[in-house]
């Protein structure tokens, strides 16, 4: 029987009564889907619920087969040797218990008939580029991303019916991705991974996208989900369009009928003061006019309000899909002109870039490399939170460094606050009218950064560096997109396109950099910093 999941009338609300699921219907079968959706639709939440993490209030979960889950933050103990966060240190244990002659039945028991459990293993861990960490070492020799890669490693092991993924691609370099899209590429069962990561959702069979707690299937990859949705919208404007023009028409029909009637109540109004006919019959022709111009305008506007409730629908089926407009006309670099110079820096950790290295102009840089390379440490040392141990990093323009902990925002103030710490020479009013523009219009702006959700924090931080006086013609981001749902990945390329600055972003998100238009791409590796061109990366 093939595997499967099913989930029937779920229902599920946080303690403090919000709803995230009322009666939800969705079943998963053999194959890949991606769960997509923006940041706070649930779908984190819906994995939990799937794998048992959490209990439904109400509704059944019900599964056909093992379940394997990986939740987005992965945490191992670091004193646990690489056998046990992959669970096979018993069996290990007792292999090598009867290989060296102990014949005790309790080792035949643990082992069962997985005789070939090591072996195992080390296939496995070096299909995911572990092959060199073997099973004796300790979980705190290896990377953050090199954890996440074994946490996989164990669930491969165990050969689960169904695979439950959650960002499993957040904190990984382009190296250990490409691993992980293999595992996934080649995986024979149910699979359901939530990822904001294009790469890995182009490999899926399907998308799920959950929105306002219902879930909308669309068959292909993420690639062929992004061109349905445009179908979809161009039709949704449409029908905007022609709602819109029957509003029009019924609001003219509904004034033309009202002129008249009461050109009917002038005339009729006349007659009974020129009293031409019986008074008995005036007044049952006055009667019969004020019946019939009621049931008239009644029609028009139900008519109206029908047309009214018809572009409201329409309106709902188009997707907020608001960009950020920035306007900064003096971030703009001349082309040239030095921005940042690296020479001989000795860096805090042993990173090193030897010689002398200028960036220039509005040049957009990339800076890629594995991760513990050395990526963070230079963007902190150009920004000057970190000191050099020899040489120096000298920026020759106003910039802002964006880190990945997005710890530039205090959570005590406001939005608006904010932005006004970074920028003291600002009216309320202009900054109001700034922040519009990254989508913080009205009492938004007035919302507790503390209250903000991943997304919207991102906004505000990038409002904050962006609007900064003086003005940043040197932005620098740390992995930008880690933790941002499509849509907010696309306002950041929006907002990226429209400042005419130079940057200088560390990222392991391909797509992302090159639809920022990067110009030069720099390696970090073992400590060192190189020119490459695109091509020889990953």
């Amino acid at each position: 029987m093939s595997s499967s999941l099913t989930c029937t009338s779920l229902s599920f609300a946080w303690p403090d009564g919000t709803a995230v699921f009322d009666g939800l219907d969705i079943a998963f079968g053999p194959g890949r889907t991606g769960l997509v959706g923006v940041n706070g639709s649930g779908k984190s939440t819906l994995l939990k619920l799937l794998a048992g993490e959490l209990g439904p209030a109400d509704g059944t979960v019900k599964v056909s087969g093992e379940v394997g889950y990986l939740p987005q933050n992965v945490s191992l103990d670091t004193a646990l040797r690489v056998d046990q966060a992959l669970g096979i240190a018993e069996q290990r244990a007792a292999l090598h218990a009867i290989e060296a002659g102990d014949a005790a039945e309790a080792h035949f028991e643990t082992v069962g008939d997985d005789w070939d459990v090591e072996e195992r293993a080390l296939v496995t861990l070096g299909e995911l580029g572990l092959g060199h960490i073997g099973l004796d070492r300790t979980v705190g020799e290896v990377s953050g991303g090199e954890s996440v890669l074994l946490r996989l490693a164990a669930l491969l092991l165990r050969r689960p019916d169904v695979l439950l993924l959650d960002e499993p691609t957040n904190n990984l370099d382009l190296y250990a991705r490409r691993r992980l899209y293999q595992a996934v590429a080649a995986w024979p069962g149910v699979l359901v991974v939530v990822s904001h990561d294009r790469e890995l959702l182009d490999l899926v069979d399907q998308i799920a996208e959950l929105r306002s707690g219902e879930v909308t299937w669309y068959g292909g990859n993420f690639s062929a989900y992004e061109e349905a949705l445009a179908v979809e919208q161009e039709a949704a404007e449409r029908m905007v369009r022609v709602a819109e023009a029957d509003v029009r028409k019924q609001k003219r029909e509904l004034a033309d009928a009202q002129v008249k009637l009461a050109r009917r109540k002038r005339y009729g109004q006349k007659m009974w003061d020129n009293k031409r006919e019986p008074k008995v019959v005036m007044g049952e022709r006055k009667r019969q006019a004020q019946v019939a111009a009621g049931k008239h305008r009644i029609m028009h506007e139900e008519k109206l309000a029908e047309a009214r409730e018809r572009l409201d629908e329409a309106v709902d089926a188009v997707r907020d899909d608001d960009e950020i407009r920035v306007d900064l006309p003096y971030t703009a670099v001349p082309p040239g002109r030095q921005v940042l110079t690296l020479e001989n820096l000795t860096m805090a950790y042993g990173a090193r870039i030897e010689g002398i290295l200028d960036l220039r102009g509005p040049e957009r840089i990339a800076l890629v490399g594995r991760n513990g390379a050395g990526k963070t440490t230079l963007l902190r040392t150009v920004a000057g939170e970190l000191a050099p141990v020899a040489g120096e990093a000298r920026a020759h323009v106003p910039l802002r460094f964006l880190p990945q902990r997005l710890d530039v925002l205090d959570d005590r103030r406001t939005v608006a606050e904010n932005v006004a710490r970074f920028a003291p020479g600002s009216t309320n009013n202009r900054i109001r009218a700034r922040l519009a523009r990254f989508l913080f219009r009205g009492a938004r702006a007035d919302q507790k950064a503390a209250t903000l959700s991943g997304g919207e924090r991102f906004r505000a931080a990038l409002a904050a560096l962006m609007l900064a006086e003086p003005a940043p013609q040197l932005l620098l981001l740390d992995e930008p997109t880690n933790n941002l749902d499509m849509a907010s990945v696309r306002q950041l390329t929006s907002a990226l396109e429209s400042y005419e600055g130079a940057l200088l972003v560390a990222s392991h998100d391909l797509p992302f950099l090159e639809s920022i238009g990067i110009t030069r791409w720099l390696l970090m590796e073992e400590g060192e910093l190189k020119e490459i061109a695109p091509e020889e990366i990953g």
